[in-house]
């Protein structure tokens, strides 16, 4: 009988423990191969290895295509036979590289430091292991391809010690059907910086494998998140940040030891894979949040090398369905992420509501006093932190709320009310329109302005401002979505609504009559140049009578859908858009080569 010896914390991961406050508790990783690990390894159909090259820089790879290319061999040893890259894979350059086609490669001393995670991306298991490889060997293959000539491949037949194992929580990982495929590699790019093709698989990507190392054993693991969740710096600067984990910090713990690191990104469509060695830095708090806003914990990579292969990957993969504790992506603050505007450590004013007004059922008005006051200009937004009253603190797992995991319960809000027209006047109070979509949202809505509800303001910022001018005859038109309404009600002072002025046209489910009612009336000067399309098949009680009081405020009002036709014949070059994705998608192709102004609030 086997039994596993308790594992001490290494020094790396408990400066990680301690710099972010990590409570004592035992190393869960195991000293043997576990039965659960074993499991895993014959049933994942995809294992990542890392191991080190000649000059000790970790490689990070990915072989398989189906369950069964590893087995347990007794003794603590699995085997491991599967089809791969045989000339461009660094990681097989590193194991097996020096030896004949054929020849039994057995390192000395012990054996060549190994990590590995065994995965199943469909059922969400992952289980990582560690040891040594003692024996491996590389040859030539005939491989039968129905209908085909036998096709050649390079096949790698590996045996390892496994030292250490431990099973992983299913977090991150997007869910992808995996099915074999013949490699046929050709290197696309190689050198010091991320070629264009390299730039844009990373883009793309939702999931990496990373391999670390220190002088007694490495460790392989998975990064994944939604597609774009590594930025881009530079050719060669990337980042990535580190949502909520186990806590274990082995990966970080092994990085604060020794900084080399090893990446790797697959394309399971096309089977392309780009390989990256580096250098990491650890970047915790305001050093995260500098460079990527929103972040708490973030790894930077100086990239020492690269190579990117077509064709290089064993298999293929079909995506089936994103992970459901994926945040939002975070974008660079050099990207114009709006959080990077919000300024930290400065004295921040409390917002208090004094009034609310619900609109429909979804939609509602919140009125905000500030003492002091403050100072806005028409259009832009202030950024609420909601993090005291919704946080609860540290979970590893929240099935019913995932993202929360992730979430600093800061939010932006256009300010729908105008502000004053003196020039440093002061604000007492201000509006925002918003619709219940989430925890926030939903939390705010509860809120009563009798109960005395307070908010820390983190600031104002944006520059999405309607321009008036003689260029376009005059005309200005203005497209909103729903509650995209905002931007512009907050600017309505400034704006001439005379014949030819403005247009507005305004898309809403039929749902949100009341929104329009209560926006036409209590702006009545733009009912004259609107026109409100209203879609969707709930409607409210008494919607044709509501109908008949918009028309009656001269608002032009169609029960469809906006079409392209709708927007073609408008003369003007310069046009104002708050919508979301798919129909700003819209917008944006039904006016080419016209200058279309949004602000951007995806992140």
């Amino acid at each position: 009988m086997a039994f596993s010896m308790a594992l001490p914390y290494n020094e790396g991961e408990e400066k990680m423990h301690c710099l972010l406050r990590v409570p004592d508790r035992d190393n869960p990783t195991s000293t043997m191969l576990t039965p659960q690990a074993s499991f895993m390894l014959q049933r994942g159909p995809l294992l990542a290895l890392g191991t080190l090259d000649s000059q000790s820089r970790p490689w990070t790879t990915l072989w398989g295509g189906s369950p069964g290319f590893s087995e347990p061999l007794g003794g603590g040893f699995i085997g491991t036979r599967t089809l791969v890259d045989g000339k461009n894979d660094p990681v097989v350059q590193a194991l097996v590289g020096g030896a004949e086609e054929g020849e039994m490669l057995q390192p000395v001393a012990g054996g060549k430091i190994l990590a590995g995670l065994a995965i199943d991306l469909m059922t969400r298991k992952r289980v990582k292991i560690s040891g040594k490889m003692v024996a491996g060997t590389l040859k030539e293959v005939d491989v039968e391809v129905e209908g085909q000539a036998d096709t050649k491949q390079a096949q790698i037949q590996i045996v390892t010690k496994i030292e250490q194992s431990l099973g992983n929580c299913p977090k991150y990982l997007n869910a992808y059907e995996i099915y074999p495929a013949l490699v046929k590699a050709e290197v696309g790019s190689q050198g010091p910086s991320l070629s264009e093709e390299g730039q844009a698989l990373i883009s793309n990507a939702d999931m990496f494998f990373l391999s670390t190392s220190t002088e007694q054993d490495a460790d392989t693991n998975h990064r994944g998140g939604p597609p774009g969740f590594v930025r881009i710096i530079s050719p060669t600067q990337i980042i990535y940040p580190e949502y909520s984990g186990n806590r274990l910090y082995q990966s970080l713990g092994n990085l604060q030891l020794n900084p080399k690191v090893g990446l790797t990104f697959p394309n399971y469509a096309f089977g392309n894979i780009l390989y990256i060695t580096g250098t990491a830095t650890i970047l915790v708090d305001a050093d995260a949040a500098s460079l990527l806003p929103g972040s708490n914990l973030a790894v930077k990579i100086d990239i020492d090398e690269t190579r990117f292969v077509k064709g290089g990957l064993p298999f293929r993969g079909v995506k089936m369905s994103p992970s459901p504790y994926n945040p939002l992506v975070r974008t660079l603050a050099t990207e114009g992420n709006i959080k990077a505007s919000l300024a930290a450590g400065k004295e921040r004013q409390v917002a208090r509501l004094v009034r609310k007004e619900i609109i429909t059922k979804d939609v509602a008005r919140f009125t905000f006093s500030v003492a002091g006051g403050v100072e806005y200009q028409p259009g832009q937004w202030v950024a609420l932190d909601f993090k005291n009253e919704l946080d609860i603190g540290y979970e590893h797992m929240r099935d019913d709320d995932p993202t929360s995991l992730n979430d600093d319960f800061v939010r932006t809000f256009t300010v729908s009310s105008m502000p004053g027209l003196l020039q440093g006047k002061k604000e007492k109070d201000f509006e925002i329109t918003i619709r219940k979509v989430g925890a926030v949202t939903g939390y705010l809505f509860r809120q009563s302005e009798r109960a005395g509800f307070e908010v820390p303001i983190l600031g104002f910022g944006g520059d999405f401002k309607i321009e008036q001018d003689d260029g376009d005859a005059g005309l200005t038109p203005f497209i909103a979505g729903g509650v995209g309404i905002t931007p512009l009600l907050g600017q309505l002072n400034h704006l001439d609504f005379g014949p030819g002025g403005f247009r507005l046209f305004w898309t809403l489910k039929m749902a949100d009559v009341d929104l329009t009612i209560d926006v036409l009336q209590r702006h009545p000067g733009i009912a004259g140049c609107t026109s409100i399309f209203f879609t969707g098949t709930m409607s409210p009680e008494g919607v044709d009578e509501k109908i008949g009081v918009l028309e009656g405020m001269g608002a032009q009002v169609e029960k469809r859908r906006l079409t392209v036709s709708d927007v073609q014949g408008v003369e003007a070059e310069k046009w104002y858009l708050c919508a979301g994705k798919p129909l700003r998608k819209d917008i944006l192709s039904w006016l080419p080569g016209r200058n279309v102004l949004f602000e951007d609030f995806d992140y």
